[in-house]
């Protein structure tokens, strides 16, 4: 006596269409007719299921048979676990067309018109006096800001452009050279000492992001907090990178 296999009620298969470039992976009841599995693929490759024509491909990616009975049900078919559906598209979209979200129209409004709503995250921290609308908290970090970037003058104050110097950053050993910038930036608050270290042990050419606030020559330059540099007679040393 021969014995049958019973196929499972459902199926996982994977979909590719002529729209777009990608696969997904899907589970369907093999009860579902071709015309209402037509139906359910709309969701996932955006063609109208009239303008569908599919192909059903093994596990291999070896060819089938078109799935073209629109009565017949899905399981009818040598539909197995792993096998690729692949849909072809005749509504005369071109390939990637869904996936260009440039093409999409975009829903803009006002900042004025936002502020009006109560149900955005801009009016729940209003309420709730959070980050930029927590007026204490942005007057006490206001307050902070400018203690240390009056701490900060103070520091740079003591520090002239040509002096012999020390920087002493953590987590680096002592680097000499020579003061050739105290002042603001553009790149960062605060206030800032440019210097030209005796060995190449910096970053930058006395610019940064296109500015130039000193000259010297690559890799000898930085910038350090005041905080950091120590003014004094200290002498030039040779670490013997030249050698290197």
């Amino acid at each position: 006596m021969e014995v049958m296999g019973i196929s499972a009620p459902t199926v996982t298969v994977f979909i590719s269409s002529s729209l777009n470039t990608f696969r997904s992976e899907k589970r369907y009841n093999r009860s579902l007719t071709i015309a209402e599995f037509k139906c359910k693929l709309e969701l996932v490759v955006g063609s109208p299921a009239s303008c569908m024509e599919l192909e059903l491909y093994g596990a291999d990616d070896k060819f089938y048979s078109k799935l073209d009975q629109e009565d017949a049900l899905l399981g009818s078919y040598p539909v197995d676990d792993g096998c690729r559906i692949h849909v072809i598209d005749h509504s005369g979209v071109r390939l990637g067309e869904y996936e260009d979200v440039s093409k999409v129209e975009k829903y803009e409004i006002s900042q004025e018109a936002y502020d009006q709503r109560q149900n955005t995250v801009r009016s729940f921290m209003k309420r709730s006096k959070l980050g930029p609308y927590n007026e204490e908290l942005r007057a006490q970090q206001e307050a902070e800001a400018a203690q240390r970037l009056s701490e900060e003058k103070a520091q740079a104050s003591a520090i002239s452009v040509g002096s012999r110097c020390e920087v002493r950053a953590p987590g680096q050993s002592p680097r000499r050279g020579t003061v050739m910038y105290v002042g603001l930036t553009d790149f960062k608050p605060g206030y800032w000492i440019g210097i030209r270290y005796d060995e190449p042990l910096g970053k930058n050419d006395g610019s940064v992001n296109g500015k130039r606030y000193f000259e010297c020559q690559a890799k000898y330059g930085a910038f350090v907090k005041p905080s950091v540099v120590t003014v004094g007679d200290f002498l030039e040393e040779d670490y013997g990178l030249d050698e290197m």
